[in-house]
């Protein structure tokens, strides 16, 4: 089972301006080949699916407990492409009603890039890539064969990498760059661990292969916090009590990558501190969350006074 919390896993900056075409260059990390969902759904269904789960604990424990974080890597992206879509907040837009929609509001809409974001999706983020095609459960693999299924693994996480790196190189608002610096860094400890595993199993020094490509996370400006607090070395058990085992592969006396900041590998109880998530204002002239939601706010209100 997961247990959720109401944080994002890290602290998303508001965007400078309302950019759509930027959400949904952000979209290919949520729904791209190499997006998020599909290292959820890889991730997940070999962890589900993983035969001797007891005589192979710590390979089963790092694959299930990646499983979690990747949960909350979509919400992250979510998160960004819904704030890229909306822009920045106006303290009046959740009051009245939506106005006279006769006039065409949101005529420029028609010329964005993925047009259905808003027609369709009231301009919040959807399972697709930056061409809004749906994310294929074709993408999934889990063969059961253990080794198998870690390199491609691996393989997902190094091309996922590939897929920061180039809408890293699209994108220019402070939302949309701080997802790639996180997830670049997050991205890179998973490789690494993808690594460690498959060197264990078969005696072969795969790390040595990253980071792929080679372009060090010193050069990414938004990752820079995250390699001080040492986000680079940790892997997060997202539980208070399973999954320990895993610190047999990461952890053990492994160091972290060359060219990152020097240190031991940790596996943590728990899960990283996070941050606030962006509370997104309505827009009654798009019917979000409602033409008048003068009365949902009033009912909500007295709902929460009863708790």
């Amino acid at each position: 089972m997961f247990l959720r919390i109401d944080k994002l896993q890290t602290e998303l900056p508001a965007p400078k301006k309302q950019d759509p075409n930027e959400a949904a260059a952000l979209q290919e990390l949520l729904g791209g080949k190499y997006g998020e969902m599909s290292t959820l759904g890889n991730y997940m269904f070999q962890s589900f699916n993983f035969r001797s789960k007891a005589k192979l604990r710590p390979f089963y424990s790092l694959v299930a407990a990646i499983t979690a974080e990747e949960l909350g890597h979509v919400e992250l992206v979510s998160n960004g492409v819904a704030m890229l879509n909306a822009g920045p907040d106006s303290e009046g837009d959740d009051t009245g009603d939506g106005g006279d929609i006769t006039g065409a509001p949101f005529a420029d809409m028609k010329d964005i890039r993925s047009f259905a974001s808003f027609a369709s999706n009231g301009g919040g983020a959807m399972p697709v890539n930056s061409n809004s095609m749906s994310w294929n459960a074709d993408m999934v693999t889990t063969t059961g064969n253990v080794v198998i299924d870690l390199l491609h693994n691996f393989h997902l996480e190094c091309g996922a990498r590939l897929h920061k790196l180039r809408v890293y190189e699209t994108v220019k608002d402070p939302t949309a760059r701080e997802v790639c610096g996180y997830l670049l860094v997050r991205g890179s400890v998973h490789a690494h661990a993808y690594a460690l595993a498959l060197q264990q199993l078969t005696g072969v020094d795969v790390h040595k292969m990253l980071p792929t490509p080679n372009i060090p996370l010193a050069n990414i400006p938004e990752s820079q916090k995250y390699l001080a607090e040492g986000s680079h070395r940790r892997l997060y058990r997202f539980s208070p009590n399973d999954y320990a085992e895993m610190a047999s592969i990461w952890g053990n006396g492994e160091m972290a990558l060359p060219g990152d900041p020097p240190g031991e590998l940790e596996v943590v109880a728990g899960m990283p501190e996070g941050g606030k998530i962006h509370q997104l204002v309505g827009v009654p002239s798009a019917f979000t969350p409602d033409y008048a939601p003068e009365e949902m706010f009033e009912i909500a209100a007295k709902l929460t006074k009863k708790i």
